[in-house]
């Protein structure tokens, strides 16, 4: 099988879903995996007919018949949200999105405890808020790592007796640690944890090998690698690996490592929502994304000139790529310019998983720093492949699949 892995080298927001729906539409693809991330991921796909969906937790692949998704057990599942998710598909004409689900039972929940005590740590840190998507994903990875044995699975749901304590136990924690919070009694969330085990198919994790020899998967990743847990700039980061790790992880579990193409996916622009080092921000930029406004919880979206330096670290972090995928190319102008080097470096070089007094350290020191900018080149795709060393193998230059192209001959298939 020739499964691919795709990875944000950047903050996020690069493409990634409109790449995975590409690569569905390019190629017989059986399952887009989610590897990491929750309910805060918003990959936006738009199809030539105008329709357009942000996926969060089902797979980028979705509009197309036949791609079923699988939530592996390093997504936080958030069954309030996904409910809303295939609610809005249905909509847009995709209503059987929930029969082509799988979800492993081993997931944290992200429930409205985790979100609302979310919500109140962001608020309190005031000016120095780290840009939290206010939605729990890591609040429950954070309890989750604090009360393994009585953090909420998915496989709860199943249970309501086993969910119900373990809900009351987190609503209880995290009320006595932070006061009243803004959820629904635990007696008023079960009936619809019980309705999304009734209707969506909880497995284990044997059930991902199983998918991964029936045919060609997709390993979707959410948010980007410099905003991963333990190689982002901290605190500006998420609770979650956001490099390959995951995805290689599931696969050797399946006794196929190494089976899959990686895939990096950059946009030529260097962008990032919320507060958090940019070292190429430039207020003058005439550029909008009106997919990703100003929100109250990661505030407004930024624009920076393509930074190597930066992603070069990323591909670093992740342990390279065998090619990378060129987004937003139609916003490419005369205004728009690259960065090779800062001013007091030119080489940013990832530490050891785990020491984020380092990292915070290097968060001090790009927050100081200040980008040397060279002109626009004539031909983004080769410069951005001399610079971080890997092929560019697809260039987006719109939002569609229509809108992309293969950049070398034979390295991926044209859509349908």
């Amino acid at each position: 099988m020739n499964h691919v892995m795709v990875v944000d080298l950047g903050y996020g927001d690069a493409g990634k879903g409109t790449v995975v729906d590409w690569l569905c539409a390019s190629r017989p693809v059986h399952t887009v995996v989610r590897f990491n991330g929750g309910a805060q991921a918003a990959h936006n796909v738009v199809l030539r007919d105008g329709r357009h969906h942000t996926f969060a937790q089902f797979g980028s692949g979705t509009f197309r018949p036949g791609v079923r998704t699988h939530l592996s057990r390093h997504v936080v599942v958030d069954p309030l949200a996904l409910a809303a998710e295939a609610d809005h598909l249905t909509a847009v004409g995709v209503p059987d999105a929930l029969d082509r689900l799988t979800v492993d039972g081993e997931a944290l929940l992200a429930t409205p405890y985790h979100r609302a005590a979310n919500r109140a740590r962001e608020t309190a840190r005031g000016a120095d808020r780290h840009g939290s998507c206010g939605l729990g994903v890591g609040e429950a990875v954070a309890y989750g790592l604090a009360h393994p044995d009585e953090a909420p699975r998915v496989v709860d749901c199943a249970h309501p007796a086993v969910l119900r304590r373990r809900l009351t136990a987190l609503r209880d924690r995290l009320t006595a640690e932070l006061g009243p919070l803004d959820a629904p009694p635990v007696e008023d969330c079960l009936p619809a944890y019980a309705a999304f085990a009734d209707r969506v198919a909880i497995v284990d994790r044997a059930h991902l090998a199983s998918v991964l020899r029936s045919g060609t998967c997709v390993f979707e990743g959410a948010q980007g690698v410099l905003l991963d847990e333990w190689h982002g700039f901290h605190p500006y980061t998420t609770w979650s690996t956001t490099t390959f790790a995951n995805a290689e992880a599931l696969l050797a579990e399946a006794g196929l490592a190494g089976s899959a193409q990686r895939l990096g996916v950059l946009r030529v622009t260097t962008t990032r929502h919320g507060p958090g080092p940019l070292v190429t921000e430039d207020p003058a930029l005439p550029f909008a994304d009106p997919r990703n406004p100003t929100n109250p919880w990661q505030g407004r979206f930024r624009f920076g000139h393509f930074d190597a330096v930066a992603h070069r670290y990323a591909l670093a972090a992740a342990g390279g790529v065998d090619g990378l995928a060129l987004t937003h190319l139609d916003l490419a102008g005369p205004t728009l310019r690259i960065c090779r080097r800062y001013d007091t470096v030119d080489r940013l070089t990832p530490g050891p998983a785990g020491d984020l007094d380092r990292q915070s350290a290097l968060t001090a020191r790009l927050l100081r720093a200040r980008p040397v900018l060279d002109e626009a080149p004539t031909d983004w795709p080769a410069a951005v492949a001399a610079e971080l060393g890997a092929p560019v193998l697809l260039t987006s230059h719109g939002p569609t699949a229509e809108d992309k192209v293969p950049a070398l001959a034979g390295a991926v298939s044209t859509p349908r």
